[in-house]
């Protein structure tokens, strides 16, 4: 399966759209590149994160961990890879509890993002269908996490909206699977 320039998987928690997205690059047949984008600052972040790490295993997968410096890590990706981004809803709370310019940091992730030439698949969470956090830097996360999924949306060639394990296209058109690929019986 040939993946457009850029994915979007966007879902709330849970929804299953790293699964959704793994198999997806999985799909394209091309050498894989994982940058892990999250620190575990408690156990139950480490037990997510080894999930994770136990269903990429044995497949191929080449990790990077830039829980920062995502820009860098986008940058080393070799012709003939595809890269899954997940996901920038924890590259944005690193920038953040980093006191990082939000704004600039968007523009630079997402002009380096138009630069790429191998294929992209960015993992994030919708944040917006919840209740209003009742502080200030909640708030601040929330508005600053619309205002990315927004820019990455309107970037993507495809986005594909993950709930309860089923993808939906919100904007674009899904490269057809070959023979024996397994999308989660999504409109594929």
């Amino acid at each position: 399966m040939r993946l457009p320039a850029l994915t979007l998987v966007i879902g709330g928690a849970s929804s299953g759209k790293s699964a959704f997205a793994e198999r997806l690059v999985m799909a394209s047949r091309l050498a894989r590149v994982y940058i892990a984008t999250a620190e575990a600052f408690d156990a139950e972040m480490e037990e997510k994160i080894a999930l994770h790490r136990v269903r990429r295993m044995g497949g191929g997968w080449r990790t990077v961990e830039a829980p920062r410096d995502l820009e860098g890590a986008l940058m080393q990706v070799e012709t003939g890879e595809v890269v899954l981004v997940d996901c920038v809803t924890f590259w944005l709370t690193n920038q953040m509890l980093d006191a990082a310019d939000l704004t600039e940091e968007t523009d630079v992730l997402i002009d380096v993002l138009d630069a790429m030439e191998q294929p992209v698949v960015i993992v994030t969470n919708d944040v917006s269908g919840g209740i209003v956090p009742d502080n200030a830097m909640a708030r601040a996360f929330r508005a600053a996490q619309g205002r990315l999924n927004q820019r990455l949306a309107a970037e993507a060639d495809l986005v594909v909206l993950v709930t309860a394990g089923l993808p939906q296209v919100l904007k674009g058109t899904p490269p057809p699977p070959e023979e024996g690929d397994d999308l989660m019986g999504g409109p594929w």
